[in-house]
Formats: C-alpha cells, structure tokens, sequence
C-alpha cells in the first residue's frame, strides 16, 4: 500500500541520509532544544503548530550536518584548536559567544564571565553539556561560512551581463497592444477532450513536480463548547469563589490554586494582565476587588494587593557568593548579611566586590550599570526595582545569593502588584459525553464507502483539509491534528481512519480522499486542478486564430482593433526587468516580445497570462550609460552568489537519498 513505507520503517530511526541513520534518541533532544528557544522566543503558548516547527527545523539541521559534512569531508574542510580557541576566548569571538556573554550594560563581551563559566563546567555537568553543544555548534557555522566563501567565490559576473543587466532595467519601450481576454469566451461554451488535457499536460509537467508526499482528507466534526447550561454553571462558581476570595486570608495563595492562568505576584505594568482587567486595575487604590468579569472565554477576578510608583531603570552594585565555595547555602546567606551590614555601615561595595563575588562585574567593583525591566532574573530584579537609591538587600536566585546596592534610579512609573484569577469557560463532562456519542455513533455508522452519503443522510457538514505535509502542526478546521495526520499517512486513499479523534473543542471522524506520491504528479492526479487552465489554453488557440486572420494584411495596429472590436491601448515606458502591463496583468511573453521587435512592425498573436495579444513598438528610449561597472558587477555578485550557494545545497540534497520516517515520531 501507498501508506506502507511509513510502517516498515526501523523503529529507532527517525530517518536516514544517504544511508547514515538518524537515531530518535539524539533527534528527540534537538527537537527539545528546538522547542526551549522557540518558546524563549515567542512565549511558552506553544501547542501542536510550534512543536512542528521544532521538528521540522531539527530535521533539517540533521539533513544540512550529513550532506554538507561529505562535502566538508572532500574538501578536507576542518576547525583547528586554534581557531575554535580563538572563537571563544580570542580576538575574534563567535557570534554565538557575544550573543551569550554580551554585557547587557556596557555592550561589550563580558570575557570574565567566559572564562568562569569554563572554569565552572569542571563541577557542573548540565553547564560542561552545555558549553560541549556550544562548541559543536560554533564548528558547525564556521564550517558552514567556510564553505560558503568557497561556493560564492566560485561565481562571477562578467562586463557583459553587467551592461545586459543594467539595459534590461533601464531601457524603456512604449507599444500599443490589442488584446482579447480569455473571458471573451464563457467557459460553458468550450467543450474539452482528453486529447486538450493531455497536451497541456505533456508541456507543463515539470510544473507539477511534488517534493514531498501529500495527504488530504475530509471530516466530520463534532463541536463539545460549553452549553448555555455550562455557562450558567461556571457563573455560578465564580460567583462563590468571588466571595471566597474576599474573604482570604492568603491572597497570593488563594489566586495561586484557583487560577487557571498564572500570573507572578509581584510589581507588574501596563499591559501584562488580560486587557479586560489592564484597562481598569491600574485606577483602583491598593485593597480593592475587580470582577468577576467575562472577556474572551474565561473570567477574569482580582484584588489589588499593592500600589507603587517604582523607577523605569536601575543603577545598582552588587556581590555575587556562590553557596557551593562558602560550605553551602546558610554559610552564603551569613556572609552576605555580615557584607550587608559592613556595607550600610559605610564599607564600599566597590572594594569588597572583587574580594568575595564570583559574577564578571566584581572587576569593575560589582558595578552592573543602569538596567531596565526583564534584564535580570526576578528575584534580583524585584529587588533592585522595590527600593530606593542607597538601599542595600540581600536576595537568593539560581545563580546564587546577592547582596545588592541601588546607587542611582531614573524614571517613575505606576505599577501594581494584583492577585489574580481566571477561570475557563469550559465544557461540562455531560456537554462532551454528548458530543463524543454523537461522533461516536457517526464512526459507527458511516464506512469508507459511503462516508458521505451518511453525513449527508444525518445532515452533517463535511470540511476538507487538503494537501497536507507528513509533519505540519496545523490544518484547517483542526486544532490538534497530529495523531490524524500520523494516521492518514498510514492509510489508503478513500479508507476511513481507524477512531474518534478529539480536538480542543470537539471530535472528528476523517477520510482520507487523495494521496499525492512525491514526484512529478500524474494527470489524474491534478486534472480537476489543472482544467482552468486547460481551457485557457484552448481558449488560447481560438483566440489566435481570431486576432491571426485580423492582423493578416492589417496595415497597422488600429486597423487590428478595428477588425476585433477592441481598443488600441498604447502603453510607456515598459522595462523588461518588470513586465507589467499597466492595469492588466504581468505579461512575460508579450513584453519579452516587445523587445524583441522592431519598431513599427505588427507582431504575431502572443498567448498570455490573461490574453492573447498583437502588439507594435512606437519606439525605445536607450538605457544611459553604465556609470560604474564595478558596482554594478558587485551588486549582481551579491545575488548571484547567494543563489549559487542555495542551488548547490538544493543539488546536494536532490542527489542524496533521504528517508524520512519523522511522521511514525510525531
């Protein structure tokens, strides 16, 4: 069967390259680190669509590090010691080492900072794995950029595709052109064959080559959102836990269980919480209750625990103990209240910094710079931003524990510390039971024969998802598709899959209707696709025909018009390197013609975009002068370049035998 290839597959590959396996134990960790950066990225609402854009950008990783480590390979391609010391620790870092290491204050690299953190890695194995991915990925990208310089330093741009370049952007035609839309003809009226099909077929095919296997399917989905009844019952408990609530004695607490949406229980500003509550808390006086209220699909409650008028940025010192240098966590704590209190007794941080801290800064007297919101961890930041220049706090955080001196604050802004609930309006267990039995019923009823009729028979509403990828995380009308794009892969064209799936907010039976094979696609395949188009042509060769007979003995273009009741419409300043035709289409063939022509003389009918058309230049304006070749060969090299380097991976990869079993995974 067509769905074969994805069941027979090893059970421990997720795929292979040229016959080099890829393991799903080291792909499922890169997938993971795939999905931490994309989460650090774009906020921890990930769901199925970034989990396939993990995947997907792990895969190709894979794919990149065996084909072009061949290439490396042959090329005899390699990072010495030296140079890799000297992207870490030397002269000319990394970009990866400045984007970690960057001092957020000074914009300078931090190279104390780099050089505690390898001293570190000796007795922490979650940093030594981590500095041994960081140097495996520095490798990677120079071994890349390497191999990049060689490729694009094998093109070229000559004097005279310069001038070529430089004429086709800047040489203007004017013409005049009579066309005859395809839309002269109804489309009712024009009767195909087999034969018409066929032919288009044979001179278009390589337009429909398909790189990767598709799958499409039709459903029947079964919504489970809460009822009138839910609804009603979820007021009901919000009301009770509104009252609950004001009677708390633990604010941060209460919020912390009943909230389906957690936010911190600090200082937060504008534009944090949920607009419905945003728009209105920032106005009410410290002890005040908000809601509950309904926006979106939740309710949303909340009591103003604090005001504060805090500072937009911060100038502070401070001194960083690592607990596991001092004999452990009450050791640290001691010395820093010892250092605390030396400090607001008149010592200088600046002098004690260098003495007992172990962050980067001690070298500049644990001086950290002004530094806004969301650039230090939260407890040292809660700190820095609560009190007021001069004080001095102590504050534990992952890193350690601090002790912290505000020297100097600028700005002022509200800000409020909230304890805050939201509660889903969500689906009773008997409002899903409902519609679970009703999907249910319909899986049991309908076959894969007469899937439609039977939905039809039940008044059902049938929506398609077509042309879907083995890995994407998303389709049409389906919230949580992979367990049923996994299956469809696995099926045949026309079956029915094999149970219920349910989705956020429902249940869905499906049928597969179409298989796509990778490769050039077969006409049966996209025959309903391509028709459109197929009468075009058709409607093409009638259309020459007509504007052919007109234009023979025509002595010139108005005559043309006259004989096919269309207007003469003259057109300027054309370029070929933008073949637009003002008002109508973009018109490759016509403006190619063009300027192929000679001035004054009636072309042939031309089939286009959206027409046929007979076209007579009026004239050209020359292209100026190329007043710097150089230049203009060096912005050309740019391109050129970059799209011999993508073509060479693109052949690399063509060439390469590529399996990929990711589907059976994911």
């Amino acid at each position: 069967s067509v769905g074969s290839p994805f069941l027979n597959e090893s059970r421990n590959e997720v795929g292979s390259v040229d016959g080099e396996e890829i393991s799903i134990t080291e792909f499922s960790q890169k997938v993971e680190q795939n999905l931490a950066q994309f989460k650090q990225q774009y906020g921890n609402a990930g769901g199925p669509q970034m989990q396939a854009m993990a995947v997907d950008n792990a895969w190709n990783g894979e794919v990149a590090d065996i084909i072009l480590g061949k290439e490396y390979k042959k090329l005899g391609l390699q990072v010495s010691d030296e140079e890799l010391f000297d992207l870490v620790q030397g002269k000319n870092p990394s970009p990866l080492i400045m984007q970690s290491f960057m001092n957020q204050q000074t914009g300078q690299l931090d190279r104390a900072a780099i050089i505690n953190s390898l001293k570190a890695r000796d007795k922490d194995p979650n940093l030594a794995n981590q500095w041994a991915m960081l140097y495996g990925e520095i490798e990677r990208q120079t071994l890349q950029q390497k191999y990049s310089k060689l490729v694009m330093n094998s093109v070229f741009v000559t004097t005279l595709e310069a001038n070529d370049d430089h004429t086709n952007r800047n040489k203007l035609a004017n013409f005049t052109y009579v066309n005859l839309d395809y839309s002269s003809i109804a489309d009712n009226s024009v009767k195909l064959t087999d034969a018409d099909y066929t032919a288009y077929y044979n001179a278009n095919k390589n337009r429909y080559f398909n790189p990767a296997e598709l799958r499409s399917v039709e459903f029947v989905a079964f919504n489970s959102l809460p009822s009138k009844e839910d609804s009603v019952a979820v007021k009901t408990n919000i009301e009770k836990l509104a009252a609950d609530f004001r009677t708390s004695t633990n604010d941060s607490l209460f919020a912390a269980i009943n909230s389906d949406v957690k936010v911190p229980f600090a200082y937060i500003g504008k534009g944090v919480l949920n607009g419905a509550i945003d728009s209105v808390i920032f106005d009410y006086p410290a002890g005040s209750y908000y809601g509950p209220v309904l926006s979106g699909n939740s309710y949303k409650l909340a009591k103003v625990v604090g005001v504060q008028f805090q500072p937009d940025s911060v100038k502070a010192s401070h001194i960083l103990i690592d607990p596991s240098k001092v004999g452990g966590l009450p050791a640290a704590q001691k010395l820093a209240d010892s250092l605390r209190k030396v400090i607001v007794g008149g010592g200088n941080i600046a002098t004690l910094a260098p003495i007992y801290s172990v962050d980067g800064s001690k070298d500049k007297g644990g001086d950290l710079g002004f530094f806004g919101r969301n650039q230090m961890v939260a407890p040292f930041e809660e700190a820095s931003f609560s009190g007021k220049t001069g004080d001095v706090k102590v504050v534990n955080s992952q890193f350690g524990v601090h002790v912290v001196k505000i020297t100097a604050q600028k700005g002022s802004t509200k800000r409020v510390k909230v304890a805050y609930i939201e509660k889903s309006l969500g689906s009773s267990s008997k409002t899903q039971s409902a519609a679970y039995k009703l999907a249910t019923n319909f899986f049991n009823e309908a076959t894969s024969e007469d899937f439609a009729a039977v939905a039809k028979k039940k008044g059902y509403t049938i929506v398609k998802a077509e042309k879907m990828n083995a890995t994407q995380g998303y389709a049409p009308g389906l919230d949580n598709p992979r367990n049923l794009i996994r299956d469809a892969f696995a099926a045949e064209s026309g079956e029915k899959l094999g149970q219920v799936y349910q989705m956020d907010n429902g249940y869905v039976v499906a049928r597969v209707t179409e298989i796509r094979p990778k490769g050039i696609l077969p006409l049966e395949v996209i025959k309903k696709e391509i028709e459109p188009l197929v009468r075009n042509a058709v409607k093409a060769k009638m259309l020459t025909e007509k504007l052919n007979a007109a234009a023979a003995g025509a002595q010139n273009i108005n005559q043309v018009a006259q004989k096919v009741g269309r207007p003469a419409v003259p057109v300027q300043n054309i370029v070929l390197a933008n073949p637009v035709i003002p008002a109508l289409a973009q018109e490759n063939k016509v403006v190619g013609t063009v300027f192929g022509l000679q001035v004054n003389k009636l072309s042939k009918a031309i089939e286009g975009e959206r027409g046929v058309y007979v076209v007579v230049v009026n004239g050209f304006a020359a292209a100026p002068p190329l007043a710097n070749t150089f230049k203009q060969k060096q912005t050309m090299l740019e391109g050129v370049a970059q799209r011999s380097l993508n073509g060479t991976f693109q052949a690399l990869q063509d060439k390469a035998d590529i399996k990929d079993n990711r589907v059976k995974f994911y």
